[in-house]
């Protein structure tokens, strides 16, 4: 399989209970977002603005059930990052200052 960026119709893996931290909301909200469109986009293997090396990673842990990470940079000050724990059993979104 490539390490490019998977994109497909159907989910990849359960996202759990999915949460947003205050600021990711605060951001998508100053954007007029729900951040319905990211998490569509996680779900199915687009990880937004990854390097190579770490889509290589998200697209192994799909077989190996590690955590799995996307970043989307919405303006030039704002940008969102999506975690999936590797139980799967949470998804959240939240700001990199806010890990």
């Amino acid at each position: 399989m490539s390490t490019t960026t998977i994109r497909q119709q159907n989910p990849l893996f359960p996202l759990g209970q999915t949460v947003a931290t205050p600021g990711a909301l605060a951001a998508l909200a100053e954007l007029g977002m729900t951040g319905f469109e990211l998490l569509y986009r996680h779900h199915r293997g687009d990880w937004g603005d990854l390097d190579q090396e770490d889509i290589a990673t998200n697209n192994a842990a799909l077989k190996d059930g590690a955590r799995l990470f996307s970043s989307y940079q919405l303006t030039q000050q704002i940008k969102i990052w999506i975690i999936t724990e590797a139980d799967r059993s949470v998804t959240t979104l939240l700001l990199p200052e806010e890990y």
